[in-house]
């Protein structure tokens, strides 16, 4: 029965590494020239901060914001206006026959909003008669006009309310736009250290299959001279076997990493055949000393981009409530216009008599009260219930931010006593292996065994690396979560 199962064993051992070694020799080598480029994880940021087309797009945000506060700002652009008009009368009968009268006129003004409340307007007018005895009758009239609001659309609150409004708009796209920035930064780093992560894996699993090779080898050479039973020989060529997999796994892990830090560094660059990063950057324990949890949750209650959009929000609702509470008010415009006008039977005559005693004066008050009021007052409503609902936002974002914050603080911890773990746990597993191989060597262990060992030693070497990866990308993540990233970085933002 045993020695049926040992055949058993040989039998798949060796249909493993028959597909393993078939699967290898049938892939066909790339016969394009590598176009190796050295990476920092420096570099890898600048460039992508540089050439990565999402923030391209993000960047433009800003930009188009700015136009909405152009826009408000021509609210209060003077403006220049200017008219001509021909009409013609004839009346027909009476003592003097048909009586025709034609009447051209020409006018140009220029008006201004101002953000009180008050309208200007200046205009120069002229109007000339013409009769049916070819007689020429001018006059010309230069004027002012003051409108007033006293009630609804007094003062610079409500006035100004849209271009504050727009300005608070172009300040949460800085932010929206800094906070992309980060996620982007912190992204790019972590897929870069997942790089550098694959890389030493398939170099300890390289490592690992050609000791198991070697193992494999001295299984059957003492086999041959007949140290071994032949048994011993499907638990090493299985071990080999179960590398190779590992391997080709990892692999396909580096090229799919390598392709996405290519997309977003260097987007639009060479195929996938024929590039490859080199990095630079070490792996390695961060020589830091962080600051106590609560200064970091401090630091992210002022720095994190969606707090500081969370406190616009509630100064844009403060804004929207100015605008609407002035608008349940009614409306009442006090006005004034003042002209002088000059006659003249020419038109340069006519503007010289400007200086006369000829004059206009009116004034007035216009007012004007819708008696429900429904619109004003459900925008005011509306006002109210959305900056209460901005504040309580505000309230949550708050917890969100110390529960991230503390969150990765606490993985960050982890992850750096892993590092000592780790690395002790791989020197106990080094001595393991070597003790396991002596015993081997004189008959005292089986190669089951010693594949066993092996095994444990990889994984102890995979989680050292993993641990100091881990830890690296934690910190990062901590520098996002409390709003400082880019600064530690040395990247300028906006917001």
């Amino acid at each position: 029965m045993m020695r049926k199962q040992h055949l058993i064993l040989n039998a798949v051992a060796a249909l493993l590494g028959a597909c393993v070694g078939t699967y290898a020799q049938e892939t066909p080598a790339p016969t394009q020239s590598i176009h190796r480029v050295e990476l920092s994880i420096e570099e890898a940021v600048l460039r992508a901060l540089e050439n990565n087309r999402a923030l391209h797009v993000e960047r433009l945000n800003p930009q188009i914001q700015r136009t909405f506060e152009a826009q408000a700002r021509a609210a209060f652009d003077p403006v220049l206006s200017a008219g001509a008009a021909v009409s013609r009368e004839e009346a027909i009968g009476g003592t003097n026959g048909n009586n025709n009268l034609t009447v051209t006129e020409g006018s140009v003004g220029l008006s201004q909003a101002l953000p009180t409340g008050t309208e200007l307007g200046l205009e120069l007018a002229t109007d000339q008669a013409r009769g049916a005895a070819s007689s020429e009758d001018y006059a010309t009239r230069a004027g002012l006009t003051v409108q007033q609001s006293l009630l609804q659309g007094f003062g610079t609150g409500a006035s100004l309310a849209t271009l504050r409004q727009a300005r608070l708009d172009t300040q949460f796209s800085e932010y929206e736009l800094r906070g992309f920035a980060e996620a982007l930064v912190a992204q790019i780093e972590a897929i870069y250290w997942d790089y550098v992560r694959g890389l030493r894996l398939a170099a300890i699993y390289e490592k690992s299959l050609n000791l198991a090779e070697q193992q494999a080898q001295e299984t059957r050479e003492r086999i041959r001279v007949g140290d071994l039973a032949e048994t011993e020989l499907a638990a090493a060529q299985a071990e080999v076997a179960r590398r190779q997999e590992a391997l080709i796994n990892l692999r396909s892990e580096v090229s799919t990493q390598q392709i996405r830090l290519w997309r977003l560094v260097q987007p639009g660059a060479l195929s996938s055949t024929q590039r490859e990063w080199v990095p630079v950057s070490r792996p390695a324990t961060p020589d830091i000393r962080l600051s106590p949890v609560e200064e970091h949750v401090a630091v992210a209650l002022q720095k994190r981009p969606d707090m500081n959009q969370a406190r616009l929000l509630i100064e844009r609702g403060d804004v929207e409530l100015i605008r609407t509470r002035n608008g349940l008010l009614p409306r009442m415009d006090l006005f004034l216009r003042l002209g002088k006008t000059g006659y003249a039977d020419s038109f340069g005559d006519s503007v010289q008599n400007l200086d006369g005693d000829a004059y206009d004066l009116s004034g007035g008050v216009n007012f004007e009260f819708p008696i429900i009021n429904r619109d004003a007052r459900a925008r005011h409503r509306r006002a109210a219930l959305v900056k209460a609902q901005a504040e309580e936002s505000l309230l949550n974002i708050e917890d969100l931010i110390r529960e991230d914050v503390e969150t990765a603080y606490i993985e960050v911890e982890r992850t750096r006593q892993q590092i000592d773990a780790t690395a002790t746990t791989r020197r106990f597993e080094e001595e393991k292996v070597r003790a396991e191989m002596a015993k081997f060597r004189v008959g005292k262990s089986t190669a089951l065994l010693v594949a066993q060992a092996q095994r444990d030693l990889v994984l102890s070497e995979v989680a050292e690396v993993q641990a100091v990866i881990g830890c690296l990308k934690a910190l990062a993540n901590l520098y996002r979560l409390d709003g400082t990233l880019l600064e530690r970085r040395g990247i300028a933002s906006p917001g």
